[in-house]
């Protein structure tokens, strides 16, 4: 139940974060909302649902959808449904917020760019400005790319270092529509804890693996029990190959209890309470050529 109170010209709306793969959008929502509800990883093609963010302010209610990023290289399944989520997204947005790399524009930025509907104002956030310590050539960059489109505002951002968030913040405020709250004032996101659960040990797979393990491997929660602040959460990593498997779980099990320790120490943060976690390894192949078994899995 929605318990906001309602300022007289409160806002709230709905903003969009697109962008090509790995230019920082996760990090980008988790530092609005100021609560790590999507995951991070230098691995491209990390998110791959869309994540919705909460933050509420005394005079506004943003509402982040943090999107996957657009799949330009390949046309499987998977991608096809990635881009699937991130246009649906884009058609339902008050405020878009387009993020760039700070120094880098290149044709994936471009086509991600020209999916960006003309009827929705456009932010171009250009994240890792920090890495830029010359000013001039980051107002040339800012230039360049405002050259291809009319944005209604373009804010330079470091998300790892929280820069500018509060500049970008009240830009975005300015586009969003009048209107009460869509969710409670302590609600952070709209996704379940199993949901988070999931992707907070899919997080720790890609981090502690990296670049060995195949992007399509996947987590799924088999059971989720709460009783008063105490969680236990049984969790399957799906891999494609035994030799992935044995990769996930490490000379002596060494891998796999370090995924589950950090895994279990981000939870107890996330969800204010105790943890108890297993995790299992499983060999399942083929469950991300079509989608049906994507279907099958939670994807949108």
């Amino acid at each position: 139940m929605n318990t906001t109170s309602v300022a007289s010209d409160f806002r709230c709306g709905y903003i969009a974060i697109v962008g090509r793969p790995n230019v920082g959008k996760s990090t980008l929502m988790n530092k609005l909302i100021g609560a790590k509800v999507s995951i991070t990883s230098r691995k491209a093609q990390t998110t791959r649902h869309r994540i919705t963010g909460i933050q509420t302010r005394d005079d506004a209610q943003y509402v982040y959808i943090d999107t996957p990023g657009f799949q330009t290289r390949h046309s499987n399944a998977l991608n096809k449904t990635l881009n699937r989520t991130v246009i649906t997204t884009l058609t339902a947005a008050d405020v878009v917020l387009f993020v760039v790399e700070a120094g880098t524009f290149n044709d994936a930025d471009a086509k991600v760019l020209q999916l960006l509907p003309m009827t929705v104002p456009v932010i171009l956030v250009i994240n890792k400005s920090d890495q830029l310590k010359d000013k001039a050539p980051l107002m040339a960059f800012a230039q360049q790319v405002a050259s291809r489109r009319d944005f209604a505002a373009i804010v330079p951002v470091s998300a790892k270092q929280s820069f500018q968030l509060d500049r970008l913040e009240g830009e975005i405020r300015k586009l969003l529509p009048e209107g009460e709250a869509i969710f409670g004032e302590d609600d952070i996101t709209d996704r379940s804890e199993k949901f988070l659960a999931a992707e907070i040990v899919r997080e720790k797979v890609f981090r502690f693996v990296g670049d060995e393990l195949p992007y399509t491997s996947t987590v799924v929660i088999e059971k989720f029990e709460q009783e008063g602040a105490l969680r236990r959460v049984f969790a399957a990593i799906l891999v494609g190959r035994d030799a992935h498997k044995a990769m996930l779980i490490g000379r002596k099990g060494d891998r796999l209890k370090e995924i589950s320790t950090q895994a279990r120490l981000d939870m107890e943060k996330l969800f204010g309470g105790t943890v108890y976690l297993e995790i299992w390894v499983k060999v399942k192949s083929g469950w991300a050529d079509n989608e049906a078994g994507l279907r099958a899995y939670g994807y949108e």
